[in-house]
């Protein structure tokens, strides 16, 4: 199906294009969003009739757009989960907890905007896409965590492994000081041990 385009489209064309889409495509998402028309005779010159106003329309909210932004761009949000010891999720962290995270941080971002290469699954820091406006992509980062004090360890750079890691030197460490002590309690019994010889008690016959 052919359709004139409304706005810029990513992998497809700019606005005021023509192009050849399939037409799933066309019913399901680009004609329903508004994103695109029909390409016959009465769309191509109602586009024309209306082409100034959508491009000035265009521009007003990709400015405001970028203005965002500009101030979305590189945060870093936690999202907390429940998680296995080795890091896996009880679950999964999807665009909706994105949009969520960011707009109670004060943020208006929309599922819709989220983009998602897969499901997040895993405790970690996570890079995500985010579509403001058809010409302004944006990336947030989001700290995936079992408690704020986690998440504020792996701000710092230490990933899940390298805290079980810690975790499991310290749990060792502690058992060895525990059988050093063990130890030197023993050896402090045997010192404190009363050796004088003992006097025979046995009667003279």
């Amino acid at each position: 199906m052919d359709v004139i385009l409304l706005q810029r489209v990513a992998k497809l064309g700019q606005m005021g294009e023509v192009v050849s889409v399939k037409e799933g495509y066309a019913r399901n998402f680009l004609l329903p969003q508004g994103k695109a028309l029909r390409a016959n005779e009465a769309n191509k010159a109602r586009f024309e009739e209306q082409k100034a106003q959508l491009e000035a329309h265009n521009l007003e909210t990709k400015a405001e757009a970028e203005a965002m932004g500009e101030k979305l761009d590189g945060q870093q949000f936690i999202v907390i989960r429940s998680a296995s010891d080795a890091g896996a999720l009880y679950g999964s962290v999807s665009t909706r907890d994105a949009a969520e995270a960011a707009t109670e941080a004060g943020f208006t971002v929309d599922r819709k905007q989220v983009k998602l290469a897969k499901p997040i699954k895993d405790l970690g820091l996570h890079e995500v896409h985010v579509t403001l406006h058809p010409e302004v992509d944006v990336t947030i980062q989001l700290n995936v965590a079992r408690s704020p004090e986690e998440a504020e360890l792996q701000a710092s750079g230490k990933s899940i492994q390298d805290l079980a890691a810690e975790e499991e030197a310290a749990a060792e460490f502690e058992i060895a000081e525990l059988f050093d002590d063990i130890g030197s309690a023993a050896v402090d019994d045997d010192e404190s041990g009363d050796n004088t010889p003992q006097p025979d008690l046995t009667e003279d016959k």
